[in-house]
């Protein structure tokens, strides 16, 4: 480990304290007084709270990883040199515990079952490989799944020891990495999920000064990033070349499609352990630390960010400002290779003020837009007062009834008991994932849904179908399913 400049200055964190708010504080925290206090006060609260909440949600670190991190923190431009002998058994031990049971298999067939049968030996063979350099990847096994615009997704399916290899090696640059990532950034991160992104990003629009919103998406992302480029960006902090020369080996593992290999000179694949972490760290720098220089520089009025992966949402004050700030958006991602999404990227009036604004115009109700599977828009509470409320997207919504008819088709002869409790299982699910307070009425007509296929699925059990409405109401009192309810508010949040 080797400290280039002892005194650095923590790079990006003069303007945190304008990043939006991880969690909504408790209540008591914010001053009733004048709303120019509340402006004032309210983030310097949030921040604290916010320190707490970072310091429950923080995943225990070994020892040995928990020095690294140590380290990371006290200088941001540490590099470090000697990071391949924290890749042990007993971190590749731990990798493969947090690996899914069901885990599709990659090229060579080999699957969490069968690699278990012998897993001390493996992990040790696994091990001397990769310190003795002999380790190699296989190539990524190509699937597809469907996009939301009725497109398909590629998705790469790595052999299962490039699995625990990446997960344990992404288990130590996290120990660094995650001192340097910004805070409006929620993809893919520990103790962090889209959840948080959300209710940070409410949170900005109902208190801050924001009458405009971006939204914003980078076409076809992962499979753009510069192989190069990301080794540069790795350079900066990691000086440990064994390591480097690993990552190497993974982004140009190639492809396995239709038993053809197909060389791999940019992107990432989707579904790798190490993937989501790369494109942060790309995002970070392609993005991040210019957007937090920018804000602190170019702006005359208010803007928050928060993005969660390749997806992200920014607010201004002034229109002027997003104008501009798209504008020369446009002119960075270029210089990484990269371009903004078309017809998902736009700028629109949007928030607290938006809608008189827009009536003094002789405009109609302010434009909504989606993040992280939701439908923002502008509303009205019971008072009369303008908020900021969120739905089901209606894309994801007819998406998943699909899928659901699908299944239900497939499973319409298995005993009752266990259609009811795959059913029980998908609606929990949907609500862990959107019950959030406002969403009511769209949870709501996802169980009339469910439960509509479901009754449609036990009339086809045979041609004689007896099954109502009125029967399955008396059986749903034999096999109740999870009714609708909202997961998670602010006092919740705030606990």
């Amino acid at each position: 480990m080797r400290d280039d400049q002892s005194a650095a200055p923590s790079r990006g964190r003069k303007s945190d304290q304008f990043v939006v708010p991880l969690m909504p504080p408790k209540e008591p925290l914010l001053p009733a007084v004048t709303r120019r206090a509340e402006e004032r006060d309210w983030r310097g609260d949030i921040l604290r709270e916010l320190a707490r909440l970072r310091a429950q949600n923080r995943l225990v670190l070994p020892p040995n990883l928990a020095r690294v991190n140590k380290a990371a923190r006290r200088n941001k431009r540490t590099r470090f040199t000697a990071l391949l002998h924290h890749v042990n058994v007993e971190s590749l031990g731990r990798a493969f515990r947090r690996m899914k049971r069901s885990a599709s298999a990659g090229v060579d067939g080999e699957t969490v079952e069968t690699y278990k049968q012998n897993l001390e030996g493996n992990l040790k063979d696994l091990c001397a490989r990769i310190h003795q350099g002999r380790y190699r990847p296989l190539p990524v096994r190509r699937a597809y799944i469907p996009k939301s615009d009725g497109g398909q997704r590629p998705l790469g399916i790595p052999a299962l020891e490039d699995k625990i290899a990446q997960r344990a090696v992404a288990e130590v640059l996290e120990a660094i990495y995650e001192e340097d990532f910004a805070n409006f950034s929620y993809g893919f991160r520990p103790g962090r999920n889209p959840r948080m992104a959300l209710t940070s990003l409410r949170e900005a629009l109902m208190r801050g000064k924001i009458n405009w919103v971006l939204d914003a998406d980078i076409q076809k992302f992962f499979d753009s990033v510069d192989h190069e480029e990301m080794m540069r960006m790795l350079a900066e902090r990691i000086a440990d070349n064994r390591v480097l020369r690993l990552i190497r080996r993974w982004l140009k593992a190639g492809v396995l499609e239709h038993g053809e290999w197909r060389e791999t000179d940019e992107g990432t694949p989707q579904g790798s352990c190490i993937s989501p972490l790369l494109a942060n760290l790309f995002l970070h720098h392609a993005l991040d630390l210019w957007a937090q220089h920018w804000r602190s520089t170019q702006t005359r009025g208010q803007v928050i960010i928060v993005r969660y992966a390749d997806d992200f949402v920014m607010g201004f004050q002034y229109e002027d400002d997003g104008r501009r700030f798209l504008e020369e958006l446009k002119a960075r991602l270029a210089k990484f290779s990269l371009k903004l999404h078309e017809d998902k990227t736009r700028l629109i009036e949007f928030g607290r003020f938006a809608e008189s604004s827009r009536r003094k115009k002789g405009l109609g109700r302010p434009e909504t837009f989606a993040f992280l599977g939701f439908t923002h828009y502008c509303a009205k509470t019971r008072d009369g007062w303008i908020t900021v409320k969120t739905k089901t997207e209606g894309k994801r919504l007819v998406r998943k009834l699909k899928a659901l008819r699908l299944e239900a088709q497939q499973r319409r002869h298995d005993p009752l008991a266990q259609q009811r409790d795959w059913l029980a299982s998908v609606l929990r699910g949907h609500y862990a994932y959107y019950g959030l307070p406002g969403n009511i009425r769209a949870l709501n007509g996802f169980y009339f849904m469910a439960v509509r296929l479901w009754l449609q699925s036990l009339r086809r059990r045979s041609q004689r179908h007896h099954m109502t409405w009125s029967r399955l109401s008396k059986m749903l009192h034999v096999f109740p399913l999870p009714r609708p309810c909202i997961t998670l508010t602010r006092k919740d949040l705030a606990a």
